[in-house]
């Protein structure tokens, strides 16, 4: 009985976890496109791989993946 408990309140603690992560990823992505906006793309390219190598598995790393490469092509 103990052990049931534990093992389902972890798996409520790994949960949340993971969903408090995708938002800091999500959080980051908003930032690194608005710092794209506003030019300053060093910054955002900066914001984009730490995305990638914090929340590797999240829709935010996907998405900043396809943003550097889109400023990887249009690069001047």
């Amino acid at each position: 009985m103990k052990i049931a408990v534990l093992v389902a309140l972890m798996s409520a603690l790994l949960l949340a976890g993971c969903a408090s992560g995708e938002k800091k990823a999500s959080e980051l992505l908003e930032t690194a496109r608005f710092e794209e906006k506003q030019n300053n793309r060093e910054h955002a390219t900066k914001l984009y791989n730490e995305i990638i190598r914090k929340y590797p598995t999240s829709q935010a790393s996907r998405d900043a993946a396809a943003r550097l490469e889109e400023i990887k092509r249009i690069k001047p």
